[in-house]
C-alpha cells in the first residue's frame, strides 16, 4: 500500500508561490448539508445541498515583497478574491500529485503569531468563491 508523506506541498496564492513558506495546510471539502425533516419521520433527515471547500494553511512569517505578507493582506476586503492552487507533492500534476485549484476569499488573516523565540507564524482561512476542481494531468 502506497502511503504519501506530505513535505513538498505547492501553494499558489492569486498566482503567487508561497510552497516555501508553508509550514501546514489542510484542504477541506464537502457538501453543506440541507434538513429535509418532515412530519412523520423518526429521525432528522438531510439531503446534500451545495459543495463547500476551504484551505486553513499556517506560513511561517514573510514581510518582504512577493511573500506571505505582501501577497495576503491585499486579499482582506470586500470582494476580493485569488485563485488558489494546492497540489500535494510539488507543482507537477499527475495523477498521483492531484492539482485542486479554485477562486478563493481569504476569510481570516492573522499576521503575528509565535512566542517568544519562536519563528513567526501567519495563519489563513480561505472559503470557496466557486467550484474547485481536480486535475490529474
Amino acid at each position: 500500500m502506497a502511503t504519501l508523506v506530505l513535505y513538498n506541498a505547492y501553494l499558489s496564492v492569486g498566482g503567487v508561490d508561497l510552497s516555501d513558506h508553508v509550514q501546514s495546510l489542510v484542504l477541506n471539502t464537502g457538501q453543506a448539508m440541507q434538513d429535509a425533516t418532515k412530519m412523520g419521520d423518526q429521525a432528522v433527515t438531510n439531503t446534500a445541498g451545495l459543495a463547500t471547500w476551504s484551505l486553513d494553511v499556517t506560513f511561517l512569517q514573510d514581510y518582504a515583497a512577493s511573500k506571505v505578507d505582501a501577497t495576503l493582506e491585499p486579499l482582506l476586503g470586500l470582494g476580493n478574491t485569488a485563485a488558489i492552487i494546492v497540489n500535494p507533492a510539488g507543482s507537477s500534476t499527475a495523477t498521483a500529485n492531484p492539482k485542486y485549484s479554485g477562486t478563493a476569499i481569504l476569510e481570516s488573516y492573522n499576521p503575528i503569531g509565535g512566542a517568544v523565540g519562536d519563528n513567526a507564524v501567519a495563519s489563513a482561512t480561505f472559503q470557496s468563491a466557486g467550484d474547485l476542481t481536480r486535475a490529474t494531468s
